[in-house]
């Protein structure tokens, strides 16, 4: 097992087929597979026992991912908005390695000991002229794959190791090879250190569709995208198709007849956000609603087209809020929620979600793995299943907020705040309270032309939770702090909201 094994089937199967885009570059499969069996022979001869990116979405990354499939190191692509001391800490954990990025990268890191910089276009040129490697891929499936760093919004990032088998199972589970017509084109515009950014290029390759990459997102140039290129699938975080429902909201104009297929994930969704989108896009009959994480090869359940659908149309309160769910697990995957003792508990009940599955690695780079000796792994998410295993996600079960010993989730009252009209965006956390030990703090941003007072707000979320769960204080803010892949910083506004408090 090994990601070569995929790119090979594809290229029997479709060689002259276009298999990425990104501007004006393509590479056709059987040019794909040239390309990384070129650029496996330039890391094997750099002597690296890791090929990383330091880069926006290009060729190079398709590229160099099967490239250190071939040459049998571990593939690792490196956020490229850290700067200074983040990115060493990073660097450091990962030479030596072969590192491609841009010019002005190459020039700061040459020389470092442990580095082997080459500028991403060299580095596609040589990779399309070279000759390939001549020596066969291992298909050991212990073999890492992709060093993944994790997001780091709850502390500091570390690497997430993703073996041949966790990624190969995730694929071969999840996707049909070939299924995809000739003309199927997937927009990737996640960033490549991102796991869905990962998944997508193995996922729409292995299926036949051609990827079409969006360097830096941007909701007017996604939408410019999708038309030019006739994308008919994407996937986008929440905080992207919010700003892309915007976009199209101010343009007066939808116009995207090729796009048949969105999916989204990666953070919590609001629902209000997906209904407009629902509404919006007309010619989309296909909306996906995907949760995963790093450690678990991306995705874990799915909340389908038909799911979509059902629940929108759905009078019953029990079926409609499904839509602000998550799915339900994949064949593949099982899922527990377990309670503070670590004993599973049934439907209706929160607590932290367990997950088991081939896909599953749950490990890190120099720490011992945190799959348990049943094979499940704490994803630190909270949430609950309904009857019928729809799961809703809460949030990080370390935001819980403990008032007067009383556990109260943060995303149960972020859903009561969303449903009042005035409110586009809230974010709730803990903050320090003499008397209670925490005291329930909200940052809410307003929707555009409206406003509503903090005792309005916490007269609404009184009639529809108890008390004790109205938050005591209550700020407005113009935006909310998320990073780039759309997770919010929950930890700034804990921190900003303790000093409104003090």
């Amino acid at each position: 097992m090994n990601l070569m094994m995929l790119l090979e089937m594809a290229v029997s199967g479709f060689p002259d087929r276009v298999a990425v885009t990104c501007g004006e570059e393509r590479l056709r499969y059987g040019e794909l597979l040239a390309a990384a069996g070129a650029a496996a022979a330039e890391i094997r001869a750099s002597g690296a026992q890791r090929a990383a990116v330091l880069d926006v979405s290009s060729l190079a990354v398709p590229v160099g991912l099967f490239a250190s499939a071939w040459a049998g190191v571990p593939f690792v692509p490196l956020n490229y908005r850290l700067t200074g001391a983040e990115l060493d800490r990073l660097i450091e954990q990962i030479v030596p390695c072969h590192l491609v990025t841009d010019a002005e990268r190459a020039a700061q890191l040459a020389g470092r000991p442990g580095l082997s910089v080459t500028v991403r276009e060299d580095f596609l040129d040589r990779a399309r002229t070279g000759a390939r490697l001549d020596a066969e891929w291992g298909m050991d499936p212990e073999a890492i794959a992709i060093l993944l760093f994790t997001s780091g919004t709850t502390g500091p990032p570390k690497a997430a190791v993703l073996r041949h088998k966790h990624l190969v199972s995730y694929i071969l589970g999840s996707v049909e090879f070939g299924g995809a017509p000739e003309e199927a084109a997937g927009l990737v515009c996640v960033p490549p250190y991102h796991i869905a950014g990962m998944a997508a290029i193995a996922s729409s390759l292995y299926a036949g569709r051609r990827v079409v990459q969006l360097p830096s997102f941007d909701a007017d140039a996604w939408i410019d995208l999708v038309r030019r290129e006739k994308v008919t699938n994407a996937f986008v975080v929440p905080t992207m198709l919010a700003r892309i429902v915007e976009a199209l909201e101010r343009r007066g104009s939808v116009d995207l007849p090729s796009l048949r297929a969105l999916s989204y994930g990666g953070g919590k969704m609001p629902l209000t956000v997906i209904e407009r989108a629902m509404a919006l896009f007309p010619a989309t009959t296909d909306f996906t609603n995907a949760y995963g994480l790093t450690e678990t090869s991306s995705t874990l359940t799915v909340l389908g087209p038909e799911d979509h659908r059902a629940a929108a149309a759905s009078d019953v309160p029990e079926v409609r809020r499904r839509l602000a769910s998550v799915g339900r697990a994949l064949p593949s995957v099982e899922i527990e929620i377990r309670d503070e003792d670590g004993k599973a508990v049934g439907p209706g009940v929160r607590g932290e979600i367990h997950v088991r599955g081939e896909q599953v690695s749950g490990e890190y780079l120099g720490k011992v793995t945190r799959v348990g000796a049943d094979g499940f792994f704490p994803t630190r998410d909270g949430g609950w299943l309904d009857a019928d295993g729809y799961l809703f996600l809460e949030g990080r079960v370390d935001d819980v907020i403990v008032r007067g010993g009383e556990n109260m989730s943060p995303g149960e009252i972020e859903d009561v705040l969303l449903e009042h009209e005035a409110v586009a965006d809230c974010a709730v956390v803990g903050v320090p309270d003499e008397q209670w030990g925490e005291a329930v703090a909200a940052a809410v941003v307003l929707a555009p032309g409206c406003g509503v007072s903090a005792d309005a707000l916490r007269e609404f979320v009184k009639t529809r939770l108890r008390s004790s769960r109205a938050p005591q204080l209550i700020v407005f803010r113009d935006a909310l702090p998320y990073n780039e892949t759309g997770k919010l910083l929950r930890r700034v506004v804990r921190t900003e909201l303790a000093e409104e408090a003090l």
